[in-house]
Order: C-alpha cells, then structure tokens, then sequence
C-alpha cells in the first residue's frame, strides 16, 4: 500500500485539527498534496527544564535509570508475517549521508564483531509515572547532537514522554559518556496522528551531555548565591559546640536549635540564650524582618533557606489532606522533575537553654555538573542512507531484556546484542505496519528503537543507519520471537531527518558548572 494513500484516512479538515493539536510542523510531498509529512513536538525546551531532567535520573546515585524497565507494547504477538515478496519501494534515488568523521564506510567481514559506541539505552517517564528504557543511536548531524530510535520510544498517541533522555554505553547505572536530555523530536506525521508503525522512527536532538560531579560544601555566602542546584544537610551537635559557633558567628550562625515543648521564649540578650526556630506559614516567612538587610536580630527573624523535606508519593498525598484540614503551615508541592517535596518556613525565637533541647549544625552544598560536549564528540555517529534495496545486509543492535511470548527470558537488558542477516518484507495489520523490513532475530523488546545499520565496518565500528527496529514477530507461531521489523527509511524519512540534523540544541551548564537559566 502507497503510504501518501494511507494518509487520506481523514477528512483533510480532522487531518489539521489533529496537526494543530500536535502542534505539526508541515511539509507536503508536492504542491497537489497537502498531505503533511513530519511532525515535531519540544521535550525539554530551556535549559533550566534540562537540567531537571538530568537531575531526576542522576539523583541518588542514578536510582532512577536503575529502576527504569524495558519498555513492552501492549499488543499480543501473534501472526505477523515475514516475507519475501512484496515490500516497500524507493520513492526517489537512494542515498546515504557519511558517519561522522569518515567519508564512505564499507562493510568488513570479520568473525567478531565490535559493537558499536553509538548505541545506547533511551529512557523517559510515561503519563502515569512509570519509569522505561529502549535503545537508540547517535547518528549523524550538524551540530553532533541527533539520537535516532523508534517513535513509539518518544510519542505517546497526542503526546511526547516526559524526561527523555539519551545515555550510551549505559551498564547497571553508569553514564561512562555522560547523559544527553532531549530537546525537541521529529518523527512522521502519520505516527504521530495514525500510530502507523511504518513510519515508526524517530530523531531527537539532544543537549550537550553532562556529568553530575560529586557534592561541594560552599560558605552560607557562596549557597546564597548558587543558582544552579543546593541544599541543606544538618548533622546534631552538642551544646558545647553550638555556643562555640555561635560566639564566632555572632546571630547569623548557622546553628540552631530544636525546642522542646514549652520552652520559655525569651530574647538574643539573655544571657545563654539559646536560637531556637518555629515553624510559620509562607506568607509569615515573606512578611518576616530580614537578617539580610541590617535587621537587628530578634524573635521573629526569618530563617534561611526554608527546609525542603523530600517525600514519597503516600506521604505527599497524606499531607496534602492535611494542609487541607489545616494541619500543615508549609507548602506541599510535586516539581517538574515529578518528585514530592515539603517546604517548611522558620522564624529564629530564642529561648532559654533545657537539656531536652537538641543543637543542629547547618552544612550548605552545592551541586555541579560537568559539560562534556556534544554527543557524536564523545562516542562518534552513524551515518544515514535511505531508499535502500529490501534484500540487503544488515546488523541490528540494541538492549533485549523482555521475555520471549511462552515465557522464556534469555536477556537481561545490561548488554548490546546484535543480529546480522538480509532483509525481507515484514507485515504486522495490528499495527498497520504493511511496508515494514524484517530480519531474523531472536532479540526481545528492549532493543527497539535500535538500529539496522547498513555496510557495518565492525573495525570504524560505524555504518549506515538504514532502519530502527519497530516491533517484533513470531512467524512460526511457536511462543518465540524470531524476527525484528523496521520501518523502510525513504526519501520522506530523509526530509525529516534533514529538519532535524540541522537543529541547535546547546548547553545547559554554565562556566562554573552551575544552571544556565533562560
């Protein structure tokens, strides 16, 4: 089937409502055809959103990336077709775009293969928070900053995946090459409106990569006026020592006390007096006079910085009810990054000193990040070809981790694998998938979105991305998975490659390794 002819399902009115939903950016295929080929939607957009992201999945020693999963359809396989007949043809000359760094790559026939650098995991968050990885490639472009993976690994019917992100040559939680946030993802009108998985591919520009650097304790100076990411740790102490601090700082130590239930309040002047905080509301905190700006200290001074306290999401919920039956002064929020937090506000009160009281020491920490450069600097990219013969030769990579559909589970998800083989035709109507190529494989979801590259040189480690696996048959309708689909890249798939290898994407972190804000 034509594919210009499966785009005329809808009335051309419902086609430009949904293309403006989607906020589409439309090019057609001839003057006589309004028919829009690509469609591009924003994932992180500034770099403060960025560098969010990279902070949700790099938190805590990258616990996110290490509870993610790999992601599986919501289909049953069962019938899809491999075939050698029939199949996709070329719209117009075939072509290919160089990898980075080389001129024309030829294929190598060697007994062991070295797999490619480019190839990693993408991960990102679904609409019900669930956290997912599959596998893509750098690829090719003008500012060496395009992934290429499935669509379905980016697009989620009208809508884009949160915290997208690209990480290769991830192994059990390590970034060795730093983590790249996706900026902005272009992929086939006819997937993004249809889900039709012949054209189920996307590219996806990336920020240049980063490196979370290991915590900086700074002076109370320096955290006030970090705008990158900082916190607060505090470590109890005895009394001894908070009137030791407190001597050499004078009122503004960053010390405290914790009082106890009915502690006599009293003043700053009172000797042995002890600073002790209460909680307030927000709008109390703002209102409070500031130590900052020459007030003499006194009961009622505003504390810096309001505590955030993280949560998880029962305790978030529970709180909220609280704060809705007034029981809770602070503010309960959840951030762009999806996590849950409290804010508690303080003002000093100073009391006189019981033994019950506890004594805290305040350490201030700053968090960097280190700016690795662009993507293909760092592990090379793919070259590009299009409007290829069905019937080529071909390596797939990418991550398997699910089970085979009796049950079976030969992969774990930590390594690369690969296949080698011909193409043929590939046909899956569940999926509307009717011009698809295949290639015998027994890899598993996971390492969708990996790529089928074309004249592999396993010593350059780089070819021609010439397809991304899409979905996964079982031809002989045993209960295992044997072999891998891709769409057919053409001459319209170039055309949406172009708009997105010549688009900027840039750096989130300044020259002090702080959060570049726009």
């Amino acid at each position: 089937m034509n594919t210009r002819v499966k785009r005329l399902v809808l009335p051309l009115g419902g086609a430009v409502a949904a293309s403006a939903v989607l906020g589409a950016s439309l090019v057609t295929t001839s003057a006589a055809s309004a028919a829009p080929i690509k469609s591009s939607e924003m994932l992180a957009k500034t770099t403060s959103d960025a560098y969010s992201v990279a902070q949700f999945w790099l938190d805590e020693n990258a616990a996110a990336l290490k509870q993610a999963r790999e992601y599986k359809y919501d289909y049953k396989i069962n019938g899809e077709k491999l075939q050698v007949k029939g199949g996709p043809s070329a719209d117009s000359k075939p072509g290919v775009t160089n990898p980075t760094g080389f001129g024309k790559v030829t294929a190598t026939k060697v007994k062991n293969v070295n797999l490619p650098k480019t190839v990693g995991k993408v991960f990102w968050v679904d609409s019900k928070g669930n956290k997912w990885w599959a596998s893509g490639s750098a690829i090719h472009s003008k500012y060496g900053n395009l992934v290429v993976t499935a669509a379905h690994n980016v697009f989620d019917g009208k809508n884009v995946f949160d915290k997208w992100v690209f990480v290769p040559g991830y192994y059990k939680g390590k970034a060795p090459w730093g983590i790249y946030v996706g900026k902005q993802a272009w992929t086939h009108y006819d997937f993004a409106v249809f889900e039709d998985y012949d054209k189920d591919y996307a590219f996806v520009t990336v920020y240049n990569g980063i490196q979370i650097l290991p915590k900086e304790e700074v002076s109370k100076e320096e955290y006030d006026k970090w705008t990158g990411d900082k916190w607060v740790e505090s470590v109890e102490i005895d009394f001894k020592q908070y009137k030791s601090i407190l001597d050499k700082y004078g009122p503004l130590a960053p010390v405290r006390a914790e009082r106890s239930e009915g502690s006599e309040v009293v003043g700053p002047e009172y000797k042995g007096a002890v600073k002790s905080e209460v909680e307030v509301t927000a709008e109390q905190w703002k209102n409070a006079p500031d130590p900052k700006k020459g007030v003499k200290p006194a009961n009622g001074t505003k504390v810096f910085p309001p505590k955030w306290t993280p949560l998880t999401k029962a305790q978030y919920e529970q709180l909220l009810k609280d704060k809705a039956a007034g029981k809770v002064l602070g503010q309960v929020i959840q951030d762009k990054r999806g996590n849950y937090w409290h804010i508690q506000y303080f003002v000093v009160q100073w009391i006189k000193p019981t033994k019950s009281i506890k004594f805290y020491l305040d350490h201030f920490y700053v968090g960097k990040v280190k700016d690795v450069g662009p993507l293909a600097k760092n592990v090379g990219a793919q070259g590009f070809a299009w409007n290829q013969k069905r019937g080529t030769t071909v390596f797939a990579f990418g991550y398997p981790g699910a089970e085979h559909p009796d049950g079976n589970k030969p992969y774990t998800g930590v390594t690369m694998k690969w296949s080698y083989g011909k193409t043929y035709t590939a046909i899956n109507t569940k999926l509307k998938a009717e011009e698809s190529i295949g290639l015998k494989s027994a890899m598993t979801a996971g390492a969708d979105g990996g790529p089928l590259i074309w004249q592999y040189s396993s010593a350059k480690r780089v070819g021609y991305v010439n397809g991304v696996i899409s979905w996964f048959g079982d031809s002989d309708g045993n209960g295992r998975i044997d072999f891998v689909a891709s769409p057919y890249f053409d001459g319209e798939t170039k055309a949406i490659y172009d708009a997105a290898a010549n688009t900027w994407s840039g750096s989130i972190v300044g020259k002090n390794g702080e959060l570049l804000k726009k």
